[in-house]
């Protein structure tokens, strides 16, 4: 008798959600950067 060859799954194993690192790097350093401007510019205000 021949057997059915299985078909290799049509989707891989769901990834898990990884977080785009470099990404997230980008968004604090802006951030700290805004933060210190802020800063700066309420120092030097008075």
């Amino acid at each position: 008798m021949s057997q059915t060859k299985k078909k290799p799954p049509m989707m891989k194993a769901k990834q898990k959600e990884t977080i785009n690192k470099k990404a997230l790097m980008w968004i604090i350093a802006s951030f700290v950067v805004v933060v210190i401007l802020m800063t700066l510019l309420l120092i030097l205000d008075k």
